[in-house]
């Protein structure tokens, strides 16, 4: 009698194993169908076919592509996003951050931030350029020289640190250097060369033409006169005297050049 109940109990015991196993291979089935369908529609759905750029003033659409689909698995769009977010991944000069999502299975969306550079000093110690920030913090450093960003002259500045604020010894002259770009900026008329004179005076150059601004009193007041005046010289060459303009004497004076 407790044979065959020993018996039974081992018929028993290995039924139950063999369910188990049963329903660990379907288990294991189908989480296997699941994953190959999941990489084969990855692999075959998030294809790149179009990518949207915004943002991008320095860079091209073209260079921005290059820069952010620069591997061997970039043509999957699923891949790229996930590499962007996750994965540490080559600082592009000038572009602060990229933010890269998907429109669609096909279509990769790109937003760049590019670093906000107002203008440049060449600093003869690293032959190269370092470029500032509305704050006056070193953005960048390089030998290339972006269109539409002010060189700036006259500074002693012999040395900078990445990241870090431009050591000049006069705060006041930091001061006006930032107010002024930052206006220029905002005012459309941003000139090729800022150059500051041993007191502290700031001459703006537009081609053939040089804007004496004289010292930082009524900076900001001063540039907003430029986008009204300086269309009406187009062509010509000599200086514009803004350095003595207030708002009790308001004449502007052009001495022109033949």
């Amino acid at each position: 009698m407790v044979r065959n109940e020993s018996k039974k109990e081992l018929i028993r015991d290995k039924r139950k194993r063999q369910k188990r196993q049963k329903i660990h291979l379907m288990v294991f089935l189908t989480l296997f169908l699941l994953i190959t369908t999941a990489v084969l529609v990855i692999w075959k759905v998030f294809t790149v076919q179009n990518v949207e750029v915004k943002g991008n003033e320095h860079y091209s659409k073209e260079q921005i592509e290059k820069f952010v689909l620069s591997d061997e698995y970039a043509w999957n769009s699923l891949y790229v996003v996930l590499k962007h977010q996750f994965l540490e991944t080559e600082e592009i000069p000038f572009v602060d951050t990229m933010e890269i999502s998907l429109k669609d299975p096909h279509t990769l969306k790109i937003q760049v931030y590019e670093k906000g550079i107002l203008g440049y000093l060449y600093i003869a110690a690293i032959d190269q350029n370092a470029y500032f920030d509305k704050d006056g913090f070193v953005v960048e450093t390089s030998k290339e020289i972006i269109e539409g960003i002010p060189r700036v002259d006259g500074l002693n500045c012999e040395k900078v640190v990445l990241y870090e604020k431009l050591p000049l010894d006069n705060e006041k002259i930091l001061k006006s250097l930032l107010t002024a770009t930052q206006a220029l900026k905002k005012n459309e008329v941003v000139p090729e060369k800022i150059e500051f004179a041993a007191n502290g005076d700031m001459t703006l150059t537009y081609g053939k033409i040089e804007v004496w601004m004289g010292d930082e009193k009524n900076l900001t007041k001063k540039i907003l006169r430029l986008p009204h005046i300086l269309p009406q010289l187009s062509g010509k060459a000599g200086i514009l005297h803004v350095e003595k303009w207030t708002e009790n004497t308001t004449d502007i004076i052009f001495e022109g050049q033949k």
